[in-house]
């Protein structure tokens, strides 16, 4: 367990999937992240002090290059869906983005890996796709042989996905979504950490991977699957771009005129411009297969977590089992 490596957002959604892999690869890992006191739940993925949280800013020079010393290999997964203060996406995806990889240049760090996204674009209408687009170009200067990944929706347990919506069920007869024909490629949170452990290890070339699933669907068919896994009729409303920008922008109005008590967490203008392009791998990327990992369909995973959204939760199979009883 001699060697290294610091996962920056490593108690992230991907991140702590990358941190419990490259701990039983028998790595020590560092999480670096802005609150250590609550990832303390990564400790378990290794033996007594192999796995440990650490402060880290990566807005800040100081704190990043702190939380590098010693490092064998480095994995960036910070990133953010809603500019809130000065955490814009600019300021984390870009130049924070930048910082990591200059650091690592200047440490002598052995690999670098950058979490990047599907529709990452300079030229993009969507300021979250331009920050991505920045980020990989500094990573790219700063560390040519860096593996950059950039995934469609990543799905798993803790996802902002199915979960997000699977819980708007509960609400209503109806399920509200932007962009209903926009296509998706999802992609297994454990496949995308698969990939960035091959990276770290040295068995993956450097350069972008698109990373996506086995499968391609529209917003409103992934809807459909997610409702029959829940077991709830629902009437799935696409609510038309144009009227998404102004609730996108009302909302936005909102979080800025009470200073950031009140959190977008709903639709933001920049989200509804990225729901205007379809998420899937581009035709001649290299992918999952160029890395030897065979992608998880979506079928073998959503169950299994989200059968608690369910009318009857957990009981749901033995309710269904009750019904060919025979009554007697």
């Amino acid at each position: 367990m001699n060697k290294l490596v610091t996962i920056y957002g490593g108690s992230g959604f991907i991140g702590r999937y990358i941190a419990r892999r490259m701990a039983k690869e028998g790595w020590r890992v560092r999480v670096a992240v802005r609150r250590p006191n609550e990832a303390i739940f990564v400790r378990p993925y290794g033996v007594v002090g192999q796995v440990e949280p650490v402060f880290c800013n990566i807005r800040d020079d100081a704190s990043v290059r702190a939380v590098m010393q010693g490092a064998d290999a480095v994995v960036n997964c910070v990133g953010v869906l809603n500019e809130v203060g000065r955490n814009g996406f600019d300021a984390v995806q870009a130049e924070g983005a930048a910082r990591v990889a200059r650091i690592a240049a200047e440490l002598g760090v052995g690999r670098l890996v950058q979490l990047s996204a599907i529709g990452a674009d300079a030229d993009a209408a969507s300021a979250y796709a331009r920050s991505k687009a920045a980020g990989e170009a500094a990573v790219r200067q700063a560390f040519p042989q860096a593996v950059i990944l950039r995934p469609s929706v990543v799905f798993g347990t803790e996802d902002q996905f199915f979960n997000r919506f699977a819980a708007m069920t509960r609400l209503g007869p109806f399920l509200p979504v932007v962009g209903a024909a926009t296509r998706f490629q999802p992609v297994y949170v454990d496949d995308v950490a698969q990939a960035a452990v091959k990276a770290v290890l040295g068995e993956a070339a450097p350069g972008i991977y698109e990373l996506g699933g086995p499968e391609v669907h529209s917003f409103r068919a992934l809807m459909q699957k997610m409702l029959q896994v829940v077991q709830r009729r629902r009437l799935i409303v696409n609510i038309p771009f144009f009227v998404a920008r102004i609730m996108g922008g009302a909302f936005d109005l909102l979080q800025t005129l009470t200073l950031g008590l009140f959190t977008n967490a709903l639709i933001t203008r920049d989200q509804v411009r990225n729901l205007a392009h379809d998420n899937v791998v581009s035709p001649h990327a290299r992918g999952l297969a160029d890395l030897g990992i065979a992608p998880t369909p979506i079928d073998a995973v959503l169950p299994e977590y989200l059968w608690r959204y369910r009318p009857s939760g957990q009981f749901a199979a033995i309710r269904e089992s009750a019904k060919n009883l025979r009554k007697t």
